[in-house]
């Protein structure tokens, strides 16, 4: 792995930054950007990569600059960096919100820009992010942000830009979906006369084994789905409830508004 500057030095990157050492990259190529003192104290002992409070000046030896930074910050990033080194051949992989290629190249030039949206479970190294690149970037270098993306998790290409907005949908929003769920789960539990530890623990392991189910396959989710579902059953009676009060009906609104306020904030 080339050297990489990750410029921020929050959850995500430290995210980030973990699993690729996890999987052998050498902490001496990894540099962390961070205003903070504090924080690049603790990032340095518990990573043993090399930090910094000098985006610049941490770029110049870098092949590949991480903008992990608030999407308002990218502005003042690039202009720091631009100032310090010619990017080159550089490759800048974006995990910043809503800001589109068409921002980034106003701010970077004709620089290789690959943009990324990944989501919170990648702190556990089970990330799901969606990644799209500019015209400027090689084959080779998306091969770079692909290894980079898949050390915390899975890494899926779009086709377009425009369907990062949809992969906020699904996966960026997505596990506060599944949060919300288990909470009224265990919010229903207890109203049904199990205590909240109980109801807890029950509704916790269901979710991981139906999603571990799920993503082994080779059955579908609604195979799944049918082979859970005996004929007028218990969780028959469930499902025709939760279709009969338009569930798929509401995730679908719900997953539509989060898409369309992607693209407003990506107008900014």
């Amino acid at each position: 792995m080339p050297q990489i500057t990750f410029i921020g030095g929050g959850n995500m990157a430290i995210a980030i930054v973990s699993g690729l050492v996890a999987k052998g990259t050498n902490p001496d190529e990894i540099t962390i950007v961070d205003p903070s003192a504090e924080q690049r104290a603790r990032i340095q002992t518990k990573l043993g990569v090399k930090v910094s409070d000098a985006a610049g000046a941490a770029c110049k030896n870098a092949e590949i600059i991480v903008l992990a930074v608030k999407p308002q910050i990218v502005p003042m990033v690039a202009q720091e960096v631009i100032a310090a080194t010619p990017l080159g051949q550089k490759l800048v992989i974006s995990i910043a919100a809503g800001v589109t290629l068409t921002t980034l190249e106003s701010l970077f030039g004709q620089a290789a820009i690959a943009r990324a949206m990944p989501n919170t479970p990648a702190v556990q190294g089970l990330g799901a992010t969606g990644l799209y690149a500019n015209a400027h970037t090689s084959g080779h270098q998306l091969g770079q942000a692909t290894k980079i993306i898949e050390a915390f998790g899975i890494c899926v290409p779009v086709e377009r830009e425009d369907q990062l907005d949809a992969v906020t949908a699904v996966s960026g929003s997505g596990p506060a979906y599944v949060f919300f769920l288990i909470e009224e789960m265990i919010n229903t539990g207890t109203k049904l006369g199990l205590s909240h530890q109980v109801a807890s623990r029950l509704t916790l392991q269901t979710a991981f084994g139906a999603a571990s189910m799920a993503a082994q396959g080779p059955a579908t989710p609604d195979e799944l789905r049918r082979q859970v579902t005996s004929p007028n059953g218990t969780t028959h009676a469930a499902i025709t409830s939760l279709q009969d009060n338009g569930f798929g009906q509401i995730l679908q609104e719900a997953m539509t508004a989060c898409r369309d306020r992607a693209v407003e904030l990506g107008h900014y």
